[in-house]
């Protein structure tokens, strides 16, 4: 017996969300959110879902009558929590390269308000190839300023009869990049001024930031969950509790989209710059910070690395004495996201391996650990020593890059090999690494041996780890 409104009965709403993106993020995400918000809040909106690549999952969530259900596991109130519902947001889904007449159709529906999307970082692009006879376009802001084009006709340009966009790609303003994609292809299909006025005025395009850990289908215990279901459900997909969407844009759109009224995580703003920083410096900051000396401490998941003793009161220490002074939310915010940050690491559903997130580790450490420590010394006059001794742990690290089968630039990889194969123990050459790497402008951006003292700090890290190991060098600065 599969899922389906034959075995659970739902309400169907109005089709007043458009939504591009039928995976697994957006199904646990900003659909569980409408669901909820259907429930609680008296939204009264149903999502249309259109498959922005030729090859997706709208005929399975088609069969399914738009049901999936979804588990959220993590730690809730301090403990370790997994909870399950069906979702009942969709009401169906569209392949616009099979269906295209019925995605054209969508441009008609007078009550449609919203679009939401998730088409990956490389989704919101501008592509010249793309044609305005085109049946779809292959992009996404193609695809939209089409569809935009025919409500635009259907309504003779109504003012009120423009959409309300809330992107979720992983990319910054992704809401202004969207707008401008759209007027890039007006201009290119040589469409009238008056559409381009309407597309400004009457158009809201809002920059939007989104988290929520979602591992997806539950492939490995798929078996055992159909068993507890009693139905069989090909579209289950798991998310962690945590969840937060930061929406920037007009206060009516607060109002016409009750997220908050439910109880839910969503802040809406007029900068997301602040919370951006936020989730970079906080949990991709203490991700790529506890890295390097994790795996050298001999610890294989986030988990572990944040349960250990001396590893876990490192990465704390190092996100409220190193990287919360530097941000410039207010303190309780801060210390909300922290201790939110920490939980998540403790998931004991998610088995996050570090060698995954040491990939491209120079990079990750550039723009995500680096400007807390260069804002440290700016604001304390002293370098923060955790941040510091991280930096030196990943140079460390990359003497056994081998044996951990580390991934990151070839130029980086080569030249650690080179530094290291000279490598003679003595603290000339542990210098002569140190001021080597610190020198690489193009991974830092900088000369980082301008910082004053950081060469010299980074050594005595090195040295310490050098002699005596990771777990007594950390022990000096914990």
């Amino acid at each position: 017996m599969k899922l389906s409104k034959e075995i659970h009965k739902y309400n169907k709403y109005p089709e007043r969300v458009l939504q591009f993106g039928e995976g697994n993020f957006l199904r646990a995400f900003s659909d569980w959110m409408i669901d909820l918000m259907n429930k609680k809040a008296g939204f009264g909106s149903s999502v249309v879902v259109v498959q922005p690549l030729e090859q997706g999952l709208v005929d399975m969530l088609n069969d399914q009558d738009g049901l999936y259900t979804l588990y959220l596991n993590g730690i809730k109130d301090g403990e370790a929590v997994r909870e399950k519902m069906v979702v009942e947001a969709i009401s169906r889904g569209i392949n616009p390269y099979r269906d295209y007449e019925q995605y054209k159709e969508i441009a008609s529906n007078p009550e449609l308000r919203f679009v939401i999307s998730n088409t990956t970082e490389a989704g919101i692009v501008f592509d010249e190839k793309d044609r305005f006879e085109d049946k779809p376009q292959k992009s996404f802001p193609g695809k939209v300023t089409a569809l935009l084009y025919e409500r635009y006709k259907e309504f003779d340009g109504a003012k009120e009869k423009g959409l309300i966009f809330i992107p979720c790609e992983l990319i910054d303003k992704n809401g202004e990049n969207l707008k401008k994609a759209i007027l890039q292809y007006a201009a290119l299909w040589k469409l009238e001024d008056a559409f381009i006025r309407w597309i400004e005025e009457s158009n809201t395009f809002c920059n939007s930031l989104v988290d929520r850990i979602v591992p997806g289908f539950p492939k490995d215990s798929i078996e055992e969950i159909t068993k507890e279901l009693g139905y069989e459900d090909k579209l289950v997909v798991e998310g962690e509790q945590f969840h937060l969407w930061v929406i920037e844009g007009p206060d009516f759109v607060a109002e016409e989209f009750p997220a908050d009224k439910t109880g839910l995580n969503v802040l809406f703003v007029k900068d997301l710059a602040p919370y951006r920083t936020r989730k970079v410096r906080i949990l991709n900051g203490a991700h790529t910070s506890m890295v390097p000396v994790a795996l050298l401490y001999g610890l294989e998941t986030v988990r572990e690395a944040v349960e250990d003793k001396l590893v876990g009161k490192f990465v704390r220490e190092t996100i409220f004495d190193e990287i919360v002074p530097t941000l410039d939310l207010p303190k309780e915010e801060l210390d909300y996201f922290a201790n939110a940050v920490l939980d998540r690491f403790k998931n004991p559903f998610i088995k996050h391996f570090l060698t995954s997130i040491a990939l491209n580790s120079h990079s990750k450490f550039e723009t995500r650990v680096l400007p807390s420590l260069l804002m440290y010394k700016d604001r304390k006059g002293e370098l923060s020593k955790k941040i510091v001794f991280s930096l030196a742990s990943l140079i460390k690290l990359y003497e056994n890059k081998a044996n951990l089968e580390l991934k990151d630039d070839q130029e980086i990889l080569e030249m650690y090999e080179r530094l290291w194969a000279a490598h003679d123990g003595t603290e000339d050459s542990i210098g002569k690494i140190v001021e080597t790497v610190l020198a690489q402008e193009k991974i830092w951006k900088m000369n980082l041996n301008a910082v004053a003292g950081l060469k010299e700090q980074v050594c005595v890290y090195l040295k310490k780890i050098e002699q005596v190991g990771m777990v007594e060098a950390i022990k000096e600065v914990n």
